[in-house]
């Protein structure tokens, strides 16, 4: 999805590395390869978007090189018994009104998220809810990209940072529109995506990320690369749920993941190898494609390698997603936050988040949510 790099010319070089190194040297040596834009060289605009026209490009060639080589079935819902049903769990789903996330109920979902490194939950929104969403979010797109061109804003202030940006963007989301709300609610109170990230991180997670990736016709295919390195004696260190706001077909451009690849011994065989063994690596590891249905999410460790692929329909693939921090982790994660300033500032706590979205359950009024919404741009 969105491994980031600051430096353009160090992507571009090991970009090279990968597609034309000797088995002596390691290609993608550093701990991720960046789908976020780099910030740019202070050598002039002329040679900085030279620059990064070439990594790109680089990029670009890898990405399809790296698609020769992966097989992959698409991902496939976990049969999780849900308390008081026998079913996969999701929206509507228990046979009593869940509250709230509950940590017992997210264990079965976490054990096997710590194992593959990426989980389907199938109905997590409900199709009236994943419809208004994307409506909602387009026109928020279209409103910040006349905003931007008018100089209104700076693009930063609505969008992530994205490399490979043609056809595809990331688009912070504010809190307070009723909307938003509504998903997080649906997402993390009546389905079991709230429940597995407590079942993990306890209600001190802190909220990481709050987006909306858009792939539009024509985008091409990522690298394969993981959001945050593997360290050395720490459990995952944050868990992202992408869901999708529309059906995503095979060809929309699904996410790529490689399970169980959250591990040290996979790091380093894709951080260490060679370009032929790292290859051989990607072709004998099985791999699964996010072809979710409408409101249905993937759950994924961060370190899990991934990426997005070409989006060759004539649709655009919107996919709303929202990632929690480990509170055992005091610095950073290794990658900027694809979030509000105002939002990740605040560092909203998953028990703060849910208690407020329970209240909207109730029909009362979310202070904390309100509260948030008033310190947006």
């Amino acid at each position: 999805m969105k491994s980031r790099q600051r430096r353009v010319v160090a992507v571009a070089s090991l970009a090279v590395t990968a597609l034309h190194a000797p088995a002596s040297v390691t290609p993608f040596s550093q701990s991720h390869v960046t789908t976020r834009r780099p910030s740019r060289l202070h050598v002039g605009t002329d040679v900085s978007s030279l620059l990064y026209q070439e990594q790109e490009k680089l990029l670009v060639q890898r990405g399809e090189l790296e698609e020769s080589l992966v097989n992959a079935i698409s991902l496939e819902a976990s049969k999780v018994k849900v308390r008081g049903t026998g079913k996969a769990g999701g929206f509507g789903k228990s046979s009593s009104p869940r509250v709230g996330p509950d940590k017992a109920e997210g264990k079965p979902y976490a054990k096997i998220l710590r194992k593959e490194g990426v989980i389907r939950i199938d109905n997590v929104l409900s199709e009236s809810t994943a419809d208004a969403l994307r409506e909602y979010l387009y026109n928020l797109r279209y409103m910040s990209e006349s905003d931007v061109k008018e100089g209104k804003i700076q693009p930063i202030q609505r969008f992530a940072d994205v490399l490979l940006k043609h056809n595809r963007c990331d688009l912070t989301v504010p809190l307070g529109d009723q909307i938003v709300s509504t998903a997080l609610y649906e997402s993390m109170c009546k389905s079991p995506v709230g429940s597995i990230i407590l079942s993990e991180f306890g209600k001190s997670a802190t909220l990481h990320e709050l987006s909306c990736l858009m792939s539009d016709s024509g985008s091409q295919r990522q690298v394969i690369h993981p959001d945050t390195p593997f360290i050395e004696g720490k459990n995952a260190v944050l868990y992202t749920c992408f869901v999708a706001l529309q059906d995503v077909t095979l060809d929309m451009g699904p996410t790529t993941w490689l399970p169980r690849t959250n591990t040290k011994d996979a790091h380093e065989i894709f951080r260490d190898q060679s370009g032929a063994e790292k290859d051989d690596f990607i072709s004998k590891t099985p791999a699964v494609l996010g072809t979710l249905s409408k409101g249905s999410a993937a759950v994924f460790d961060s370190r899990t390698l991934h990426c997005g692929t070409a989006n060759r329909s004539d649709k655009s693939r919107a996919l709303f997603y929202f990632s929690f921090k480990s509170p055992k982790l005091a610095g950073s994660t290794g990658n900027p936050a694809s979030i509000r300033r105002e939002l990740g500032d605040a560092r909203v706590t998953l028990g703060d988040l849910t208690s407020d979205l329970v209240e909207l359950g109730k029909g009362n009024e979310c202070e904390l949510i309100g509260r948030l919404a008033g310190l947006m741009q």
